[in-house]
């Protein structure tokens, strides 16, 4: 009987208090709370570090208001030259996120990683005496990685900041700074396509981290032969890092480097696609060698799914075939196939306008070798109303090869122009072999 009584006002006595300890986190939630809503960080101290050490899984506010009141007497510490204070109040500080991912990890609007990517900005903020802050950089990579598209727009920021400081320290460190920039960049590139502000801002931020890695010393292509020469030599079958060791020559503008061309050549060889089609084919064009350059051109013509791809590559072959091998009827040919796959490709249109404005002696008759300049402007004509963005350049060299047109005196006096007069219609011979209209220079 005396046991059961003494057991009874034990649990007593425990309730009791822990009524108590209900009773007071409470008034100190709401003393905390009230101060820290007026900037009073002062008065808020008191119960917010309470509140945090015999309740800290009372209320998601706790951790939400003490970042500032810890944040607001570090700054005092700072201002008062207390060393002492500064990093007690640090140390709480990182132990206060600590114990928010215990306690509300959980939590879907602030999960662990995005707690993580505050706590590494405070870090980076408070943290006195450690210049590179890798452990930041750490928590960064974890808070990139866990929020993906939905990270952070300033954890963003200084993930690729403190990647770059890392890198200028340590060079080594380069690969992994590629990969950050690129996946940041990946991921800017998402939110900026949304609708909103935060769009614009991730636009802005995108901007921002793009000169910084341009700036960096790592956006060249000695250094991305430096860290992949070694690596695609070994990976020659490892279509996995070649397809990513291609991706970066793409993205920095190296891919008339031999490491890419290697890269390029062994993914071709385990399986083509048009990526792999085309570093080969920038291969065979820095060799002069014209033929293969074709060749991988029209693979990759092939393999790509995008029509708008195909044009460009029809387009390509059609200018190395007027360019460096001299053969315009192929080169038409490929640049008719380019507009096939797409009618609004003004430069095929700008490009065979060329070739016939260029063309001479296709006659033995000085008036008739005019002629060509018809079918030319014709083209440029059509190039201008497919493409407003090939107009400016039609339009200029519509005024200079109109002046070539034969003039009305040549017309006249010429028996077969005569005989059809101006407006009238005129098939342009040899490979050109094209139907236009008389007309005089004006």
């Amino acid at each position: 009987m005396k046991t059961k009584i003494i057991i009874t006002l034990i649990s007593l006595f425990a309730l009791t208090n822990f009524m108590k300890a209900q009773n007071s986190c409470a008034v100190n939630l709401s003393l905390m709370n009230e101060s820290a809503r007026n900037g009073q960080f002062a008065e808020a101290y008191g119960p917010w570090k309470e509140v945090f050490e015999e309740c800290p899984g009372e209320n998601l506010a706790i951790y939400q208001r003490g970042a500032s009141i810890l944040q607001w007497k570090l700054v005092n510490a700072a201002q008062n030259g207390d060393a002492v204070a500064y990093n007690e109040y640090f140390e709480l500080l990182m132990n206060m996120y600590d114990k928010r991912i215990e306690h509300f990890g959980t939590n879907q609007s602030s999960p662990t990683p995005r707690v993580l990517g505050m706590k590494a900005i405070d870090y980076i903020n408070f943290k006195q005496g450690d210049e590179l802050k890798k452990q930041a950089y750490e928590w960064l990579k974890q808070s990139v990685d866990g929020m993906n598209e939905a990270a952070d727009l300033e954890v963003l920021r200084q993930y690729i900041t403190l990647s770059t400081k890392i890198f200028q320290a340590e060079p080594a460190h380069a690969i992994d700074y590629i990969n950050d920039y690129q996946k940041a960049a990946d991921i800017l590139t998402v939110q900026a396509g949304n609708e909103g502000t935060r769009a614009e801002l991730a636009a802005q931020i995108k901007q921002e981290l793009d000169d910084m890695f341009l700036r960096s010393g790592a956006a060249n292509c000695e250094t991305l032969d430096a860290i992949y020469a070694e690596g695609v030599k070994e990976n020659l079958q490892n279509l996995e890092y070649l397809n990513e060791a291609m991706a970066f020559y793409r993205r920095i503008r190296c891919t008339e480097q031999e490491v890419y061309f290697m890269a390029a050549v062994a993914a071709h060889r385990i399986e083509p696609t048009a990526e792999s089609a085309l570093g080969c084919y920038q291969m065979s064009m820095k060799r002069n060698e014209f033929s293969k350059a074709i060749e991988y051109l029209e693979e990759a013509t092939r393999l790509s799914t995008s029509n708008s791809d195909k044009s460009d590559y029809q387009y390509t072959i059609a200018v190395i075939n007027q360019q460096r091998l001299n053969n315009f009827s192929r080169a038409r040919t490929h640049a008719q196939r380019a507009l096939e796959f797409n009618p609004s490709n003004g430069r095929a249109h700008l490009l065979i306008g060329v070739m016939y404005g260029s063309t001479r002696g296709l006659y033995d008759d000085p008036v008739l070798n005019k002629t060509v300049f018809w079918a030319a402007v014709d083209r440029l004509n059509r190039a201008r109303q497919a493409d407003s963005s090939v107009a400016a350049e039609a339009d200029r060299m519509i005024r200079s090869y109109s002046q070539h047109f034969p003039t009305r005196e040549e017309i006249f006096f010429h028996r077969e122009l005569n005989t059809i007069g101006e407006g009238g219609g005129f098939t342009v011979g040899g490979w050109i072999n094209e139907r236009t209209t008389v007309r005089a220079a004006q």
